[in-house]
């Protein structure tokens, strides 16, 4: 029969160790356990974290698989209902929103490591192709970041309106096309290079500059300006 949470010493109670210790000091599964709360007359609240854990098949030995897991997926473990796998994806949803650069107004983009920084965390988890528009003022700064399409790798020309529209509202003469794969692999597609071709022929008719087509995958991320210069 398994040991109960206040069967455990003080120092080894996830509550009580976080609050002598602080948060850092807990392992991935007393951090969990805290969310999940409670455990089951077979099972502590630790033990089912770690079988949370154990859902984990990728490669990578961090806890970003939990932003992937559905609550099919979680609810499968005994012990796990509806609720405690609600509050699993609230916590997931606060750390993406955590790790997003809010503040980015006013930033100064001089590569595309500049503005993929401010996007990463975001967009690498996105389930759906995204693509954004940057615009910026004639330093390079940020003015804003804005939606243009969702869904698809193959956006449709009226997409093309969109985005210049977005610049020509606020008389801003510089963009920057954002987009995400949700595979993971940031590599630009023909449909990618042949649209970010077509953009750039198009703002330059207005007058606006399109500084850059940056790819977001999982982790990394590619410009597509720098794909086209050794084309």
């Amino acid at each position: 029969m398994p040991i109960k949470m206040k069967e455990l010493p003080k120092g080894e109670r996830p509550y009580e160790k976080l609050e002598q210790y602080g948060a850092e000091y807990l392992t991935n599964a007393e951090l969990l356990a805290i969310i999940i709360k409670s455990g089951t007359k077979e099972e502590t609240a630790v033990g089912l974290a770690q079988k949370v854990l154990k859902l984990n098949t990728q490669k990578e030995d961090n806890l970003r698989f939990l932003m992937n897991l559905t609550l099919e997926e979680i609810t499968k473990i005994k012990g796990i209902g509806k609720v405690k796998a609600i509050q699993l994806k609230a916590i997931c949803e606060l750390a993406k929103r955590i790790n997003a650069v809010s503040s980015y107004k006013e930033k100064q983009i001089l590569c595309p490591k500049d503005i993929a920084e401010i996007l990463m965390e975001k967009m690498q988890f996105e389930k759906q192709e995204i693509l954004k528009v940057a615009i910026l003022n004639n330093k390079n700064k940020l003015i804003r970041i804005k939606d243009i399409a969702i869904g698809g790798g193959n956006f449709v020309s009226t997409t093309i309106k969109s985005i210049l529209n977005e610049a020509v509202k606020i008389e801003a003469n510089k963009i920057i096309l954002i987009h995400n794969h949700p595979t993971g692999d940031p590599t630009p597609s023909k449909q990618d290079i042949e649209f970010t071709k077509n953009v750039k022929k198009a703002s330059e008719i207005l007058g606006i500059q399109l500084l850059d087509h940056v790819v977001i995958g999982d982790g990394r991320y590619v410009s597509i300006f720098s794909v086209m210069q050794k084309l």
